[in-house]
């Protein structure tokens, strides 16, 4: 089978690899689309996140579907053919972490796509059995990639606990940034802005619900000031900082009213992030930190199904395994008014 790997910095190459049956419990998935993330453009373009450094050579991708070809003994209930949306992370259920419920911090996670662990940009796959998310059938394969970035969206949500008519704004709206957005409209939130230099991006925004778009290069880069004119002061309720800019996270403290909750769904390139410590001691401010989902697959794959044209816009290009490289450049460079880019293994 082919598989793209990632050699170095902005360096893909296409290989051949074998792939043995599946083993006990798993299934063996054709991958049909896998999305582009935020994390994989950090491993692309600088070599790792933050102090998680690349292990070359790698296979990226976490956000898959794919039709099962083969199951191994002791699967039941799936057939060759079946459609799925495909769990990228294995937890081992027996640490603290998952005992407790927050299996998305396991101490010995196998998160597909991190480290010497391949993820989806090849064309098969095995996995466990139950790391397949059943999708109804109004929901394609294009659309299903979209689960696991709207299941990182809701357990931002999760921090959040938004109130009906409580105010939001949302710096950053890529693809995560847009569906927070999107949550924060089914979740009953009042006025929400959005803040974002790219211009196709700010138009996605207002499709996707915000109320009031700003263009963050505007008003000297700052438009902390725009919301507290409109806010008459106050600030917002909730801020999420979808971007890890130079300084989004300190304009969050700056759109917060007092007491307000600081949302930090980012992943910033630096290991050290300053924050404007005054500004969220003197408001009692609330952070909270997002580190992929936990328990939200299900809800995020029912929501998708609830609100399919709402979502479905947002996954705007695709490219075939073999021009992954150009996938990952128009991804990076923000061109041709992209939302999401899916890499299309078969």
């Amino acid at each position: 089978m082919k598989a793209a790997e990632l050699i170095g910095i902005r360096e893909f190459r296409i290989v051949d690899q074998d792939l043995p049956d599946p083993g006990p419990g798993q299934v063996q998935v054709r991958v049909a689309a896998v999305g582009i993330c935020g994390s994989d453009l950090h491993n692309y373009t600088e070599g790792g996140i933050g102090d998680s450094r690349c292990k070359y050579p790698m296979v990226l991708g976490h956000e898959p579907s794919g039709v099962v070809l083969k199951t191994g003994t002791g699967v039941t209930g799936v057939s060759a053919g079946d459609q799925f949306a495909l769990e990228p992370g294995i937890a081992c259920g027996q640490c603290e972490m998952c005992r407790v419920g927050r299996v998305n911090l396991c101490d010995n996670m196998r998160f597909m796509s991190s480290g010497t662990i391949p993820g989806f940009f090849r064309e098969r796959v095995n996995l466990p059995a139950h790391n397949l998310i059943a999708v109804p059938k109004n929901v394609g394969l294009r659309e299903a990639t979209l689960i696991e970035p709207i299941a990182v969206a809701l357990h931002s949500l999760t921090f959040a606990a938004i109130r009906a008519g409580e105010t939001a704004v949302v710096f950053g709206t890529g693809p995560i940034g847009l569906l927070t957005i999107a949550a924060l409209r089914l979740a009953g939130a009042g006025r929400v802005w959005a803040v974002e230099p790219v211009t196709h991006r700010r138009e996605m925004a207002k499709m996707m619900g915000a109320d009031v778009v700003l263009d963050s290069a505007l008003n000297g880069g700052d438009p902390v000031g725009t919301i507290l004119h409109d806010t008459a002061k106050r600030g917002v309720d909730v801020a999420f900082d979808c971007a890890a800019g130079v300084d989004t996270v300190n304009q969050c403290i700056g759109a917060l009213a007092k007491t307000g909750r600081l949302v930090y769904t980012a992943i910033p390139a630096e290991v050290h992030v300053p924050f404007h410590a005054p500004g969220l001691r003197k408001k009692e401010i609330t952070f909270f930190n997002v580190y992929r989902s936990n328990h939200q697959t299900e809800r995020a794959r029912d929501i998708l199904a609830e609100h399919v044209t709402l979502f479905a816009p947002l996954v705007t290009h695709s490219r075939p395994l073999q021009e992954i490289q150009q996938a990952f450049e128009v991804v990076t460079r923000y061109e041709d008014g992209v939302g999401k880019m899916l890499v299309t293994p078969e």
